[in-house]
């Protein structure tokens, strides 16, 4: 190989894996591989380059880059071959130099935390360990190179975790090189030679020491200068340290690495003077009396070096031979020198005979070739730093594995943080465990999480600190989710599952205690007590978790003993045409939508209510029973041109609801239509005539308050057949725009003047009884006259209130029960059936309810047939749902802090009218 070929340093990778012929001279002497690593500060100029520009005599390294040239943080090693000299120099730049350091700093993330920033710098030290590891298995000889005068103690923690890595991977290198062409002792120590560690320090200028202040007796003039007596203190000093921590030993075969016993290994750059003529002309002075002294052939290389030494010993027998006398004072070496005479003893075969003690044992020694060292460094390199060889990745993943011993030595500042998170834990642990029942809710868990957190952040530190968080997080939700989980289900009136987490039945399916998690039903606990739909029977009812029981399936058990023979409207249910019907899926529309522009109009005072297209069969139902199609309501005040549109027959598509997909809850004004329930939460059943109430009694059924069971009267004024005004029709509800009715005296009011003239007949005025049901949880019920007043009859004649006011108003769905119990927390009453008594009289009642269970956005429930005409003669009674709920969740009851008004039966859910022709 020529000089050409290695103008330039290379990557020791492109190193290795290049075909390099070497020159015949040269090809089978030995080679000296020379490391250097260690730090830099910030000044411009590099100083490990700058050695090697040095000691090679050329211009190889380019002392300037900033980290911005393209490179990145991570370690590498570049190398130099020195044929002529026979020297490798390995460079080894590492995050401890200043340029990759900033590389590094400038490649972090700014979102990155404590923890990731640690584990970033940790994954920088731990490549950087590697590649020492590679340099002190290939060299001969190493330089460590630092920027002060001041040796740093760090190396010593360093260099005990080399060593001990070293030993864990020891047989994994053994397994790399075992087909090397090298010596057993190579192959054993997987090394040629322990190796030499050479220390260069560069002198700080601020610690210049003047030319008055070197001799503090001019009388006595010292043997050494104080660069060399800096260096022999720095020697003495790291000797000691390190023999203190055991990283030297007697036997110098088991170290690390060695130093020399009768050698300097300690040199120190002096500081650049600031004269720079005096420099010059002390260059030039020291030229000249070298030149004066030689007197023979100038030669270069080794055997310079070794005349060098060889006129340095003859005039004077110092310790060091390195050194050249001028008077009294011994003149301080080069770099190059101090060097070069442990190169020498490589290059020369003589090795290295570092071993101390009474029986010093010697230490293998070996001078490769370039080819072999080639071939061995190779496999090293596979193994240790970039795994690119099938054959090797087992063992480069093993040495991967072992690295986690440097842990223990490097990473101090972890190892502190995981003692102090570890002690934190047991006392986070006892402060979740605080106080805590023995099945509790999420909210419970996250709460006593909370409280948890807060106790390990008092006491925890550093970078274990989220990771040993996340342990925590998982250590309480594991003890949360192992039996002492609450079902997080919740009843339609906001109570919580007693029973801990636990699975649901299948139909068909019997609950198992004994399965894991146990298959069971909810259960709050909370029991009531409710009437059936016509109100005759009370029965006591669990609290209920889903519609269908709440709604349905309990009446459904009540009417086989009280009402199931009772002549009854029913309510279009959905009718499947398949085996297997589904829920429609829903777009998931915002509550303010469902109540939007179609329920704003509903919610209005116009006749819009009367005039409601129902979006299904069952307006046939009405029609059957006489209702008038071209009758106004008791707000009509629009034209006949507005009626005639409103009136406008339901197209074919709101006349056919679907048999394939139904409605997954109940039906309100956000459903889209065409879809109906598989259950009507509603009820309208028929208890006898109307003459089966009797104003002077009330209803005779269980539950009701004293003085509380009567029906509210509600007088209609209607015309003769015989008058002429036969065939006019006439709003009659408690509107304001019909009753009273103008120019016509209100019946039942003593000494009124507008009494019943003599000219009217007891046939034209037609008596309904109205009474709103309110039933509490305890099952007392009472009839109330007003949104905040219940109906008290002492003695004979009946409620004497109206009707009109209960009709004109919207009435509350929840009021509070008038009998309390003893208990801090107050019993409210919900709306739970409407009483209408028919006279035989020509009449057409409507009834329409709307019930609005929330405040907005909540939507507007009704029945799934709307209009419902009721039959003359009759005690018709309508049920409401116990519990209201869409296909997105139930509508809960109001709290304590709550506002009532906001759950309420809108007005208008009855009205009626003077019928055109006489009842089919």
């Amino acid at each position: 190989m020529k000089e050409a070929n290695m103008a330039r340093p290379v990557s020791v990778g492109d190193l290795l894996q290049a075909e390099l012929l070497e020159d015949a001279a040269y090809r089978e002497e030995g080679l000296c591989v020379v490391g250097i690593f260690g730090k830099s500060n910030m000044q411009p100029g590099a100083l490990k380059e700058s050695l090697i520009n040095t000691l090679a005599d050329k211009h190889l390294f380019l002392m300037f880059g900033g980290p911005e040239d393209g490179g990145t943080p991570s370690s590498h090693i570049q190398a130099f071959y020195d044929q002529e000299n026979r020297v490798l120099y390995l460079l080894l730049s590492s995050v401890c130099d200043s340029r990759q350091l900033l590389r590094a700093c400038l490649s972090l993330d700014t979102g990155n935390g404590h923890s990731d920033a640690h584990d970033f710098w940790k994954g920088l030290e731990r490549q950087h360990c590697l590649h020492l590891l590679y340099m002190f298995s290939v060299c001969h000889v190493l330089l460590l190179v630092h920027p002060n005068q001041t040796f740093d103690v760090t190396y010593d923690r360093l260099f005990r975790a080399l060593d001990a890595l070293r030993q864990k991977v020891l047989p994994l290198i053994r397994a790399a090189i075992k087909d090397s062409p090298v010596s057993k002792e190579w192959k054993l120590n997987c090394r040629p030679c322990p190796p030499r560690l050479l220390f260069v320090f560069q002198m700080n200028v601020t610690l210049k020491v003047s030319a008055n202040g070197l001799e503090s007796n001019p009388d006595k003039p010292k043997k050494h200068s104080p660069r060399r007596r800096l260096q022999h203190a720095l020697e003495d000093q790291i000797y000691r340290i390190f023999r203190k921590s055991r990283v030297l030993t007697n036997q110098s075969s088991n170290c690390l690495f060695t130093v020399p016993a009768n050698q300097a290994f300690v040199y120190v750059i002096p500081a650049l003077d600031e004269d720079p003529l005096g420099a010059l002309l002390g260059q030039l002075r020291s030229n000249c009396m070298l030149s004066e002294q030689d007197s023979s052939v100038p030669v270069s290389g080794p055997r310079r070096y070794q005349q060098m030494r060889h006129s340095s010993r003859h005039p004077s027998s110092s310790r060091d031979s390195g050194s050249i006398s001028i008077g009294s004072q011994l003149v301080d070496c080069s770099l190059k020198e101090f060097l070069w005479q442990h190169v020498d003893l490589v290059l020369t075969k003589k090795g290295f005979d570092d071993s101390v003690g009474r029986n010093p044992q010697p230490s293998h020694f070996e001078l490769p070739t370039y080819t072999k060292w080639v071939q061995v460094a190779s496999r090293l390199h596979q193994v240790l730093i970039k795994n690119t060889d099938e054959e090797m990745a087992e063992l480069a993943t093993k040495v991967q594995s072992q690295v986690k011993v440097l842990e223990g030595f490097l990473d101090a500042d972890t190892k502190f943080s995981e003692n102090r998170c570890q002690k934190a834990l047991p006392l986070a642990h006892s402060a979740y465990q605080s106080n805590l029942p023995h099945n509790y809710t999420t909210t419970v868990h996250k709460n006593q999480l909370a409280h948890a957190l807060r106790v390990y952040s008092q006491h925890a530190r550093g970078v274990a600190f989220q990771r040993y968080a996340l342990q925590l997080h998982e250590d309480c939700y594991n003890f949360w989710s192992n039996g002492h989980q609450l079902c997080e289900e919740r009843s339609l009136t906001d109570q919580h599952c007693v029973h801990k987490f636990h699975l649901l039945p299948q139909p068909g399916e019997k609950p198992d205690m004994d399965h894991n998690p146990p298959i069971m039903n909810h259960n709050s606990r909370g029991r009531s007590t409710s009437s059936c739909n016509c109100g005759r029977k009370q029965a006591p009812r669990e609290d209920p978790f889903d519609i269908q029981a709440a709604n349905y399936d309990f009446y459904q058990m009540l009417e086989e003993k009280c009402c199931g023979k009772l002549e009854r409207i029913e309510f279009p249910v959905f009718q499947p045409s398949t085996p297997d019907p589904a829920p429609a899926n829903q777009a998931q529309r915002n509550p303010c939508e469902a109540s939007g522009s179609g329920d704003a109009e509903r919610l209005k005072e116009p006749s819009t209510a009367q005039s409601h297209t129902p979006g299904d069969t069952s307006l046939s139902l009405a029609l059957s029973l006489g209702q008038s199609t071209d009758s106004l309501g008791p707000y009509g005040d629009g034209d006949g041109a507005e009626t005639q549109v409103q009136q406008k027959r339901p197209s074919l598509v709101d006349r056919q609801p679907s048999t394939v997909e139904y409605l997954p809850g109940m039906m309100h004004s956000g459903c889209p239509k065409g879809l109906l329930p598989k259950f009507s939460s509603w009820s309208l059943v028929k208890l006898g005539p109307a003459k089966s109430y009797n104003c002077h009694t009330g209803l005779e059924q269980p539950g009701f308050l004293p003085g509380s069971s009567f029906l509210l009267p509600w007088d209609l004024v209607i015309r003769s057949r015989s008058e002429e005004d036969t065939g006019l029709t006439e709003p009659l509800d408690g509107g304001t725009s019909s009753w009273p009715v103008p120019n016509k005296t209100l019946v039942g009011k003593r000494g009124s003047t507008g009494g019943l003239g003599r000219s009217r007949r007891r046939e034209d005025m037609a008596r309904i009884f109205v009474g709103f049901e309110y039933e509490d949880g305890r099952g007392r019920r009472f009839i109330s006259c007003g949104p905040d007043k219940v109906v008290k009859v002492l003695g004979p004649g009946g409620a004497k209130d109206p009707a009109t006011r209960v009709l004109n108003t919207d009435m509350p769905l929840h009021i509070p029960s008038p009998s309390q119990g003893r208990g801090l927390k107050p019993h409210f009453a919900q709306l739970t059936r409407l009483f209408v008594v028919v006279p035989d009289a020509p009449l057409e009642v409507t009834l329409n309810p709307q019930v609005q269970p929330g405040p907005p956005p909540c939507p507007i429930f009704h029945p799934e047939q709307t209009e419902i005409s009721l039959p003359s003669d009759g005690l018709w009674v309508l049920r409401f749902p116990y519990s209201y709920a869409t296909e997105r969740g139930p509508c809960y009851p109001p709290k304590e802090n709550q506002p009532l008004n906001n759950y309420k039966v809108l007005r208008g859910i009855l009205k009626a009218t003077t019928a055109t022709s006489p009842q089919q």
